[in-house]
């Protein structure tokens, strides 16, 4: 436990059971953190007794740990079957989405130190998922605002990069994080990659199907009449609702549980905004739905796995997965349509591509032409280049490569992106810079660099 709060929720004129507790309250580093009113242990005391509290969880795997006055209940009459709604601050085009989990004081000494369940959002099931992930952070040891060392279980490393608007350390700070070491920290949980969009100057993050936090806009009271999640309509209260019987155990399968009485919000994404800094996801309260035989609404979902924001292959394979109640449906089958003339996806959910354009592919579920799901992005099967000025040239070598790959530039965000279209390095360089692609396998990798004024882009192969 790193900072412990614990403030009871005063009375609310409607009743509703709001966090009770904070228990734990453990920030990975951030631009928000050790900075009022967003990240110190007072925040997190903010977000009991309502949701108009103030709390950032930092970079990836940061969370918070929280309770209720009295068990959630898994009860037959909640509307949709969700059984309690997390609300954040997310903006259009822009989730940070959290990873929640849940548990059972099994042992009933009030502490939260039994078994973790995830709820398996819509991302839970996608190739690029990765459970039993690791992030260590190191502290750049400095008193102001530092890039912030990370290295991953994966081979990976990278930073949680500083920015002029927050120059206060990101690293969380003894005085208010005192458990937590001053070198170096970890965390383990899952991780997910949804597609970061930063081919504009407005950087975007879509939202999940859903099953995450700080992922679906604020409705209207009364706060524990829930939003229908598996709609794209905001409903009721809006805000992110969870089902509890979304349970998973280590092994993926589905748990029953009747009631909970602890619950954790943890960042689940690692990615750095651009401007706008790390994906960070914020929390500002939660609620108890309150039973309502009376609502109900569809429960089928169809979601797809994010495209890259540019596609530079003539093939590529889709991931679609159809959900019922928020649960995995094993048997299932989809129609598929596409926009641009001579595209098809066949058989395999591949995708044939033929020419550049603005791409959409929508899968409907098969029976239900009312259940659909739509992914975009730009096609360009030329030679990746887009807006790039005379003096801001880029120099790739040698290509292919074996484990060393070099890039020369007068300045920008570089990004190296495997063939599934995650991000397996990022760095803003000014000059020259070395990237050491032993861990990685051969294959085709796509090197970016944005400029500002433009975005270049080259295949690069490594042997």
């Amino acid at each position: 436990m790193c900072s412990a709060v614990l403030l009871v929720a005063g009375i609310n004129a409607s009743h509703a059971q709001y966090i009770s507790e904070v228990l734990e309250y453990k920030p990975a580093p951030g631009q928000l953190i050790n900075e009022a009113p967003w990240g110190t242990p007072s925040a997190a005391g903010s977000i009991t007794g309502g949701i108009n509290g103030h709390l950032s969880l930092g970079a990836w795997g940061g969370y918070v740990v929280f309770k209720f006055a009295t068990p959630v209940e898994n009860h037959p009459d909640n509307p949709f079957g969700v059984d309690f709604t997390v609300f954040g601050n997310p903006m259009p085009d822009w989730s940070e989405p959290g990873i929640v989990w849940v548990m059972r004081d099994e042992n009933q000494n009030g502490l939260a130190d039994d078994t973790w369940y995830q709820l398996a959002g819509s991302d839970y099931y996608f190739s690029g998922t990765v459970h039993n992930y690791w992030v260590s952070y190191t502290n750049p040891q400095v008193g102001v605002a530092a890039n912030v060392p990370w290295s991953d279980n994966l081979g990976n490393s990278g930073y949680i990069y500083a920015n002029d608007v927050h120059p206060q350390p990101y690293y969380p700070l003894a005085d208010s994080f005192p458990e937590i070491n001053q070198e170096a920290y970890s965390f383990t949980a899952s991780r997910i990659f949804p597609a970061v969009d930063s081919t504009s100057s407005m950087v975007k993050i879509y939202q999940r199907g859903f099953g995450y936090a700080d992922n679906e806009f604020r409705g209207e009271a009364p706060y524990d009449l829930p939003d229908n999640p598996y709609t794209q309509t905001l409903e009721n209260s809006g805000g992110d609702a969870f089902d509890l019987n979304w349970a998973v155990d280590t092994a993926g399968n589905y748990v029953q549980l009747d009631e909970v009485d602890f619950v954790k919000v943890q960042n689940g994404m690692l990615a750095h905004g651009g401007w706008l800094g790390e994906v960070s996801t914020e929390i500002t309260g939660a609620v108890d739905v309150a039973p309502n035989a009376t609502i109900s609404g569809e429960t089928l979902a169809l979601v797809i796995k994010d495209l890259s924001p540019v596609i530079y292959e003539s093939t590529l394979q889709l991931e679609v997965y159809a959900f019922d109640q928020g649960r995995l449906i094993a048997d299932y089958d989809v129609n598929w349509s596409v926009n641009l003339s001579g595209a098809s996806v066949d058989g395999d959910n591949i995708l044939h591509l033929t020419q550049s354009g603005e791409l959409e592919v929508t899968a409907t579920l098969a029976g239900f032409p009312n259940i659909s799901a739509t992914a975009t992005a730009a096609v360009d099967l030329g030679n990746g280049f887009d807006n790039l000025t005379s003096n801001e040239l880029i120099n790739i070598y040698p290509n292919p490569f074996a484990d060393l790959l070099n890039v020369k530039s007068t300045g920008g965000e570089l990004r190296v992106y495997n063939g599934a279209g995650h991000v397996i390095y990022q760095k803003y360089i000014q000059g020259s810079e070395r990237i050491n692609m032993a861990a990685y396998s051969p294959g085709l990798y796509l090197v970016q660099l944005n400029t500002g004024s433009g975005i270049f882009v080259e295949k690069v192969i490594k042997k």
